[in-house]
């Protein structure tokens, strides 16, 4: 509790594996709600570890467990300039010392992946008023790059937010926001589902569809995936919603 400011609740994440013979842990904790974007922004994350790893391994693990999860949220799109997330390695455990590209540095990893993985829906949750936590899917894309930015888009986009929060099933919205991510996308081949409902195809509407993707948008989390039917890239990020709490808080954050 010491390092929240505007977090609603601490965040903290835990997991237990065993590395070179021996039982270790891997915890995180964080603080962060507002101005979370890319590159973590306002966001402070440590993670500790008792296990002995060698420093590269330690430097690759920490890399290529963000990509997929604290450099994958957004709740305003908006950074600042005191990102930063550690990784502490003891080695009181005193295991084998973890080397890069072994199998203990594959499960260290997948460890240090899941405890960011939750803190970074934590994070989300939390977003200054947020009341949704929307996974955003894309699939079908020429690249991973290109799904990822086709994700953000409509992540950050404030028409889509809205939408998150009203529980508006407005598929044509998120299909705009795609359109603005600056990636080849053909509307004609998009298919959109919201909640495991799938509620257009090629572009076109689904009959039927609305009224159950409105229910399934009440829930706290759900999901919105996109195929954009171009190639085999998949990206993936988690959003919040745009709540009258959240512009109430930062319309008066200074007074």
């Amino acid at each position: 509790r010491a390092i929240t400011t505007t977090d609603a609740f601490p965040k903290t994440a835990v997991r237990r594996l065993r590395l070179g013979g021996r039982s270790v842990t891997v915890a995180a904790l964080g603080k962060g709600g507002g101005m979370i974007a890319p590159r973590m922004a306002t966001l402070l994350v440590f993670v500790v570890t008792d296990a002995r790893v060698a420093a590269a391994a330690a430097r690759r693990t920490l890399r290529d467990a963000v990509d997929g999860t604290l450099n994958a949220i957004t709740v305003d799109g908006d950074t600042s300039t005191n990102d930063t997330v550690l990784l502490l390695a003891g080695g009181a455990a005193g295991n084998r010392t973890v080397a890069t590209g072994s199998r203990d540095h594959v499960r260290l990893t997948r460890a240090v992946t899941e405890v960011l993985g939750e803190i970074a829906r934590l994070v989300v949750l939390d977003g200054e008023g947020s009341t949704r936590v929307v996974e955003i899917v894309v699939r079908g894309a020429r690249s991973a790059a290109d799904a990822r930015r086709v994700a953000r888009a409509i992540g950050d986009s404030m028409l889509c937010k809205a939408a998150f929060h009203g529980g508006d099933p407005n598929w044509g919205r998120f299909v705009m926001a795609a359109g603005n991510a600056g990636v080849p996308i053909d509307q004609a081949r998009v298919d959109v589902t919201i909640g495991g409902v799938a509620v257009a195809r090629r572009g076109r509407p689904l009959p039927g569809a609305h009224a159950r993707a409105r229910r399934r948008m009440r829930a706290r989390d759900f999901a919105i995936a996109l195929d954009l039917h171009l190639g085999r890239g998949e990206g993936r990020i988690l959003a919040a919603d745009l709540s009258v709490a959240y512009v109430r808080f930062n319309a008066e954050y200074t007074t």
